[in-house]
């Protein structure tokens, strides 16, 4: 029978890890959210959302202390102002919910297959219903208010149909076939991605402090301005709606509710989020024209990836993850 003492495995650190520094962050965000929401219902998920990354902190922190694991620095009340004037509105709080626990599903079910320990397996298992609930009441208040965005309608298949011709696979020119349901879905679902960047980006570019870390910001709101008329192309010539943009959500102020350290890890990680998303809909995407967009798009954003990271190393905001013993420095 498994015991608690053996030591945990490298994927099992590295996840662990990673879960403290992104639950500490949403400690920090969520704080400040519910210091300024007003709609009792979205307070309520709210709630439920600080709650749920306030206990991810505290498992992650207790396991570490037995292990006698570093704990990480992550972000903490210096990093928030709960005080500072709003920011988004209560109804961007929950758009903003809703995709963060779409991106935190696909992160936790990443992450389960590579924990062995009974313990952490039953963390992260954990992990995953509480995200999977919180997914189900923030979307019901999206229903609820009527501000859900679905995605397109098409045709219910009335017979069978199989596929006869390469025609299927092409793309690159003359006539092109009809987008599938698992295209449409990753376009729209990009589509809808990218407009909470450019919103959450906007609302950051207003508040930053360092002029080097704004100019990145407002760099990749025109990256997603760019990128959200490529996949909304793709749906217009389908006579498809494409989402329309969350900007609106954003109030003018000038004054900060989150340090700059902070407000550049959430781009980092809706910037890793947006390239899994990209990679996930090249495998969901036969048509060639539409695999190769999201190809040149996905090193766009890797590129993009890259000096926001040399930002948060110029600034000594990037703490070091979980990494293998380096031999030669320990044998000089």
């Amino acid at each position: 029978m498994e015991t608690h003492h053996i030591r945990l495995t490298s994927s099992e650190v590295g996840s662990l890890w990673a879960n403290y520094m992104a639950d500490s962050m949403f400690v920090c965000v969520y704080q400040y959210y519910l210091a300024k929401v007003e709609d009792s219902e979205i307070k309520k998920v709210l709630e439920h959302a600080l709650d749920l990354a306030q206990q991810h902190v505290q498992v992650v922190t207790k396991i570490f202390k037995e292990e006698g694991h570093a704990i990480p620095l992550g972000f903490t009340e210096n990093d928030v102002n709960v005080k500072a004037p709003r920011l988004f509105s209560d109804a961007f709080f929950l758009f903003f919910t809703k995709q963060m626990t779409k991106g935190a599903l696909v992160t936790y079910g990443a992450m389960l297959p590579h924990t062995f320990r009974n313990d952490i397996r039953e963390h992260f298992m954990s992990c995953i219903s509480s995200a999977m609930e919180l997914l189900n009441d923030t979307t019901n208040v999206l229903l609820s208010k009527g501000i859900e965005v679905r995605s397109p309608y098409i045709p219910y298949l009335q017979e069978v149909d199989m596929v006869e011709k390469q025609h299927f696979l092409a793309g690159w020119w003359g006539k092109q076939r009809p987008l599938i349901a698992a295209e449409i879905t990753h376009l729209f679902s990009n589509i809808q991605t990218n407009h909470m960047g450019s919103a959450v980006i906007t609302g950051f570019a207003q508040v930053v402090k360092a002029k080097d870390v704004q100019n990145y910001f407002i760099r990749g709101k025109e990256i997603s301005k760019k990128q959200i008329e490529v996949f909304s192309k793709y749906l217009h010539e389908n006579d498809l709606p494409a989402p329309v943009t969350w900007d609106a959500q954003v109030q003018d102020i000038t004054e900060s509710p989150f340090s700059d350290k902070i407000m550049l890890y959430i781009i980092s990680l809706m910037n890793a989020a947006g390239m899994g998303n990209y990679g996930a809909a090249i495998s969901a995407s036969p048509r060639r024209d539409i695999g190769a967009v999201y190809v040149r798009l996905l090193g766009e954003i890797g590129l993009y990836a890259e000096d926001g990271i040399n930002l948060q190393i110029k600034h000594a905001w990037l703490e070091r993850p979980p990494h293998a013993a380096d031999r030669e420095k320990l044998m000089k």
